[in-house]
């Protein structure tokens, strides 16, 4: 079954602008991070590096615009980063990018060598519909804080992605939820990627086509599809 993925009025209102594409994916084969996606992620800073040729990630157009667009919806951008930046920040650095696993490793790769937010949820965890909103304040967030699991509420007015249960990922891409997280069990996945100008919708085609290669890599036999963007 598809998956329904929706944008409120209100995130379009703030954000006219904004594109997204969903890949989704069934029968994947996950786990532990490898040497193949290891050498993704070095190759992706590797790519990172030519791209922003000395400049700071934040410097970055794409980068600027969703700061521009974090600081609309009334969230700080130098203290709660995109997800994109802040894996460009970590992959500049003498530790590089987290090893997570070979699903993560996979997304996390393309959205630092291309600049561009990249999520992935366990779609046999979430629950109805997906839906980017702008918080009520009191939708809750399952989380982990000091090693303990939490439950927290966006700010209102803040933009999150949701569904039918909770938040699955707080400040737009910010911060993944750990219901709906890709973990090595992960069989069935969706994986977002969101734009805002100046990146274009072709753009963000080729980025979806070059993560649906690498799963096609790591899960022969999976079914995937990239849906339009919207």
């Amino acid at each position: 079954m598809t998956l329904t993925i929706t944008v409120s009025d209100e995130v379009r209102s703030l954000a006219p602008g904004f594109t997204h594409i969903a890949v989704e994916a069934h029968g994947l084969v996950n786990g532990p991070s490898d040497d193949e996606s290891s050498a993704l992620l070095d190759d992706a800073t590797r790519r990172l590096i030519e791209r922003l040729g000395g400049r700071a990630p934040h410097e970055d157009p794409h980068v600027a615009a969703w700061r521009e667009m974090y600081t609309a919806f009334g969230a700080k951008p130098s203290r709660t980063r995109n997800s994109a930046e802040a894996l460009a920040r970590r992959a500049l650095t003498e530790a590089g990018l987290p090893r997570i696993n070979r699903l993560v490793d996979l997304y996390n790769a393309v959205s630092v060598a291309r600049l561009i937010p990249v999520g992935g949820e366990d779609t046999d965890r979430i629950s109805g519909a997906m839906r980017l909103v702008r918080s009520t304040g009191l939708d809750p967030f399952p989380t982990v804080a000091g090693g303990e699991e939490v439950v927290e509420h966006p700010d209102p007015g803040e933009v999150v992605w949701r569904d039918d249960e909770c938040v699955t990922c707080r400040r737009w891409n910010w911060r993944q939820g750990t219901r709906t997280r890709l973990t090595e069990e992960s069989v069935n996945a969706v994986f977002l990627l969101e734009g805002l100008a100046p990146v274009t919708a072709p753009e963000l085609g080729a980025a979806a086509a070059e993560l649906a290669e690498s799963l096609e890599k790591i899960s022969p036999g999976a079914r995937i599809t990239l849906h339009d963007p919207a």
